[in-house]
């Protein structure tokens, strides 16, 4: 008796002296008093069947030696705690989470959910599952007022829903015949469930779209004579909840992604290619990885885009993200794709992309060398507007406001277009980025009504009236219109302004035409300006007296209305034209040309400028004439010193 005594299991006391008896919480199949070998195993209380009641709107949550009972998803106690022990206790109410919104078809969701568990009885199991599959299937096809939550709360939804599924059905599957079994809804919500006592075979779930390969020893637990469940469940709908998802890769992972940013660990925005499944089992802890097969839409990986196996990591706010830790990639095809996973979750198979130009270091070169030359061209034409009084007018004051913004756009585009870090500052940058180049484009767009204004009005020599409609028009529309157009895209759409690898528009729901249609409008509209300039030059100026063919000949407004057309304006349509096979081509040209807009400008309204150039030889004149007297004044300092 001393012996047996002295081997009493885990979780028991003595009692009597010669017997042992399990702790509260535990049970033994020798009996609630036992004399030598044997073993307390947990109780759950939680069934099923269920030996305790939390009451309404409220779970069990079984621990080990113990239990709780806490308030379902919406719901908390009235005092502010968050568990008590029964039904009594129960005084659980509606609230509004800070995260999960009292959606109608989620509320109406939970509340049968609760009312299956309820009324659970371990012989209608299959018929629960069933209605539960049903449930889930239709709130994922007619997800109403939850289509229209910001992503953050969808993906908060979305990680309570798969937990608490997941939980759900391991518990009811319990209570399950052994074999297989086959659970299918319309809208392709399919589950797959194996139970057996014991076994050492191989195990292989199959759906339509996924298939779940393991030994049967993982999902036995050593010790445990009850029944052991595998389950393999598709949510096609969770698709829907889960859209621009990060993906959190590992740094081994990453590696895979040539030129791709550090900010990459902090999450990219994925494609979904296939199903969301989830696996569970009665054994939580995988003792060796089970394999998934997941079919999905045809893809070809490229050197812009990999294909990552995936599950869904919980955060700690409740929501959570797609992440590749313990999850490899066995083999990948063109519609199916192997993965193996080293614990039990929810599994998707993900496509990755990244910007070309990330790849290609000759294109980084001449971006950055373009964009030095423009910076320093720009510096130049605005000192010369500001400086050079003899030439300033209507004409130069819109030159200069339009040097100042491409100066700005490209010195911010340089040195902080990949400070991705911190996600707000990069939203900041991408906001100006975005006001300063549709600045740009708006002072374009004045350049070429104050051309096309003074072709139409060459037969008089007074300009006056052209020059106080400018004057009065330039500012508010500059640097008005783009305010607006701005503060429409970012009081929308505030969240896609920067992306993981670059402080610039997300391209994600078309938000990057919010930039390309001012553009492509200012574009057309500068071409009509650019069409009426010419055919009132050949139509009117022969007709023009010699002093106004002085001031403006025909040459050189017809060549300042092409370049005005092609400098600022018809190169950014390269930037749409990067597709299909001459993308690569199109990105050199449009690289190039842009980057070098500052020289361009330097070139045509400058150094091709008689007036300029005429108050360039001042300027030098005076540099050489103020250098030669301070030499002289020097000499003749000297020689006075050196008779002495």
């Amino acid at each position: 008796a001393a012996d047996s005594v002295r081997h009493c299991p885990p979780k028991s006391t003595i009692f009597n002296g010669d017997a042992c008896r399990c702790s509260p919480g535990f049970n033994s199949s020798s009996g609630e008093i036992f004399r030598g070998r044997g073993s307390c195993d947990d109780i759950n209380e939680c069934g099923p069947p269920p030996l305790v009641s939390c009451g309404r709107l409220a779970d069990c949550q079984n621990t080990e030696g113990s239990y709780y009972c806490m308030c379902s998803l919406g719901y908390e106690l009235a005092s502010g705690a968050t568990t008590f022990m029964n039904e009594t206790e129960n005084t659980c109410r509606g609230r509004n989470h800070p995260h999960l919104p009292s959606a109608h078809q989620l509320s109406n969701f939970f509340e049968r959910v609760q009312e299956l568990r309820r009324d659970f009885k371990p012989a209608l199991a299959q018929e629960t599952i069933q209605k539960l599959i049903w449930g889930v299937d239709e709130l994922l096809e007619t997800p109403g007022d939850l289509e229209a939550l910001p992503h953050s709360k969808q993906h908060y939804v979305a990680t309570n829903l798969l937990v608490g599924l997941e939980d759900v059905l391991r518990d009811v599957s319990q209570a399950l015949p052994n074999g297989l079994l086959n659970f299918n809804s319309s809208a392709g919500t399919d589950l797959s469930l194996e139970v057996q006592e014991q076994g050492h075979s191989n195990v292989t779930l199959s759906q339509n779209q996924a298939k779940m390969l393991l030994k049967w020893d993982v999902a036995h637990e050593s010790g445990d004579s009850g029944p052991s469940v595998v389950g393999l469940i598709s949510t096609p709908g969770m698709g829907k909840l889960l859209a621009e998802a990060p993906l959190v890769l590992e740094p081994e992972k990453q590696a895979v992604l040539p030129g791709a940013h550090k900010s990459l660990l902090q999450g990219v925005s994925p494609v979904l290619l296939s199903d969301v499944i989830s696996a569970f089992m009665s054994n939580k802890k995988l003792s060796s990885p089970i394999t998934y097969i997941l079919s999905h839409h045809s893809v070809t990986p490229g050197p812009t885009k990999k294909v990552f196996c995936v599950f869904w990591e919980h955060s700690q706010d409740g929501s959570g993200h797609w992440s590749t830790r313990g999850c490899t990639m066995v083999n990948s095809g063109d519609t199916s794709t192997t993965c193996q996973c080293t614990h039990l979750s929810s599994f998707a198979v993900l496509l990755a992309h990244h910007d070309v130009q990330d790849d290609d270091p000759v294109l980084a070169m001449i971006t950055y060398v373009g964009l030095g030359l423009s910076l320093l061209c720009l510096f130049l034409a605005a000192l010369t507007f500001l400086l050079c009084k003899a030439i300033q007018n209507t004409s130069t004051s819109l030159h200069l406001q339009l040097s100042i913004c491409l100066f700005l756009a490209h010195l911010l585009f340089l040195v902080a277009i990949d400070r991705t870090e911190i996600k707000v500052l990069c939203s900041i940058i991408a906001g100006a980025l975005h006001y300063l180049y549709l600045a740009s484009f708006t002072w374009m767009l004045l350049e070429g009504l104050h051309l096309f204004l003074t072709a139409r009005n060459l037969k008089v020599v007074n300009y006056s009236s052209v020059n106080r409609f400018m004057k009065k028009l330039m500012f508010p529309v500059g640097y008005g219109v783009p305010a607006i157009i701005m503060a429409i895209s970012a009081a929308s759409r505030p969240h896609l302004y920067g992306t993981p690898t670059r402080c610039w528009l997300n391209q994600e729901k078309r938000f990057i035409w919010s930039f390309l249609g001012p553009v492509c409008a200012i574009v057309s509209v500068n071409l009509a300006f650019f069409l009426m300039t010419l055919w009132i030059l050949k139509s009117k100026l022969s007709s023009l007296n010699s002093e106004v063919s002085t001031l403006q000949n025909t040459r050189m407004l017809t060549f300042k209305a092409t370049a005005q057309l092609l400098i600022l304006g018809c190169t950014w349509c390269l930037g749409i034209l990067q597709v299909g096979p001459a993308a690569h081509v199109m990105a050199y040209l449009f690289t190039i040309i842009n980057s070098l807009q500052g020289v361009f400008i330097f070139l045509v309204y400058c150094l091709l400028s008689q007036q300029v150039r005429e108050q360039y030889r001042k300027l030098f004149k005076g540099i050489r004439r103020t250098r030669a007297e301070s030499e002289k004044y020097t000499l003749s300092s000297i020689a006075p010193r050196a008779l002495h």
